[in-house]
């Protein structure tokens, strides 16, 4: 694993945001930095997402998901004065994640290991031990399961968790719909 390098001063910081206001704020704050120039100060603000693809009236579509609602990431220098206040007068920023209590405290940073997994995005599934297949799945696709317990079931995929390279797929099971979660080499495509 790969670890994040960061000049003396700079830390992550978790910013809380009104829901669905992120990338609003995101355009708000580079604006800011850019106006007051604290470039060496606010480096940068992350909206961590989740890239996966849909099925729509038979179109496939890619769609990406807000890992965090409500939150984004800010690579900051806090001890410059004007930082904090900066950020805190952004529209729709609610605080500091980690923050203690009082004007004057000041917030708590990300540890290192929290940065380097949502930087690097590590993949929860090959850590698991499983094998990239480099299929991708959509929501709405007929899938056959491999697995030993399921072996020749074919389903429908409800939801794709692209990250864990897994998929919730639905089979009849003696007439009844039974969800499954199972992993991208528990399945196929069907053709």
């Amino acid at each position: 694993m790969e670890q994040i390098q960061q000049p003396v001063g700079l830390k992550w910081y978790v910013v809380k945001v009104i829901s669905g206001q992120e990338k609003v704020v995101q355009g708000h704050l580079e604006r800011a930095v850019e106006k007051r120039n604290l470039k060496d100060y606010i480096i940068q603000a992350l909206i961590p997402t989740t890239k996966y693809f849909e099925v729509r009236n038979g179109k496939k579509y890619a769609r990406e998901k807000n890992n965090f609602p409500g939150y984004i990431l800010i690579n900051a220098d806090i001890s410059k004065v004007e930082v904090i206040p900066v950020i805190m007068s952004i529209p729709s920023v609610l605080g500091f994640l980690g923050a203690e209590s009082g004007a004057s405290k000041k917030p708590i940073p990300l540890r290192p290991a929290e940065v380097n997994r949502i930087l690097n995005n590590i993949d929860e599934a090959n850590i698991a031990g499983i094998t990239e297949t480099g299929d991708t799945y959509v929501v709405g696709e007929a899938v056959k399961v491999v697995d030993e317990s399921f072996d020749g079931f074919i389903g429908t995929v409800e939801e794709v968790f692209e990250d864990k390279k897994k998929l919730k797929v639905t089979v009849k099971i003696f007439g009844r719909d039974t969800p499954l979660e199972l992993n991208y080499s528990q399945v196929t495509k069907v053709e």
